[in-house]
């Protein structure tokens, strides 16, 4: 499904990544973890084709992203990739259902057909009486589900997450955690998740550990 050879990222004379070799199969829940300033968000973004590498090349179904243009990478990012972030990035002045549409708007999907799909994935989420409510009055825990659902709103075949429960009490973070498998088992979407919590990362069907830019460990 993901494939990343020899990796590595520099910033100026700081090297972060210092050749990832990583290997993500389709439909697996896949956690990334290590101490902060191991590499993990870069290693995401860099998979997630958010950032690009230094060198070493990026797969994903088997098409070298690294190598597409902005314009190709703007779009296969569109319609192949969802994101959901430790802050969820909602727009204050939109509804959660109008949230969750910009991608599909986006990707040009007519606004009824977009409007259908946000509503049948909130009510999935349990926010169907939340719809028409904005992000300010909505708890902290729903505001990530909202997220959830824009992730999912063009039908990804891949999520990627940044500590996506870093923020919620441990309630919310259970149910989020809860979610991800369900979603997993429901949509068959592969998720990549970079997490500090060591309950997450033990339920997930795979794990990679990073130190000072390398992984050092795998359990698969």
């Amino acid at each position: 499904m993901i494939q990343g050879k020899n990796i590595t990222k520099s910033f100026g004379n700081l090297q972060v990544l210092k050749g990832i070799d990583i290997t993500i199969p389709e439909g697996k829940i896949v956690s990334i973890v290590g101490a902060s300033g191991a590499g993990k968000t870069t290693l995401l973004q860099i998979l997630g084709t958010l950032s690009r590498p230094t060198s070493g090349k990026v797969l994903i179904d088997q098409k070298e992203v690294s190598r597409l243009n902005e314009k190709e990478l703007s779009k296969f990012r569109n319609r192949h990739i969802g994101f959901v972030f430790q802050f969820h990035h909602l727009l204050s002045e939109f509804s959660a259902l109008e949230n969750v549409c910009i991608p599909a708007f986006i990707r040009q999907t007519p606004k009824a057909t977009a409007e259908r799909k946000a509503k049948d994935l909130l009510t999935f989420l349990g926010l169907s009486e939340r719809m028409s409510h904005k992000p300010d009055e909505l708890s902290g825990g729903e505001q990530q589900r909202v997220a959830v659902a824009r992730a999912l709103i063009n039908d990804p075949t891949v999520i990627f997450a940044d500590e996506p429960s870093g923020n919620l009490d441990s309630k919310n973070k259970q149910e989020l955690h809860s979610l991800f498998f369900t979603l997993r088992d429901t949509f068959r979407q592969t998720f990549v998740i970079v997490t500090h919590d060591a309950h997450l990362a033990e339920m997930s069907d795979m794990q990679y550990e990073m130190h000072d830019g390398k992984i050092i460990h795998s359990n698969n």
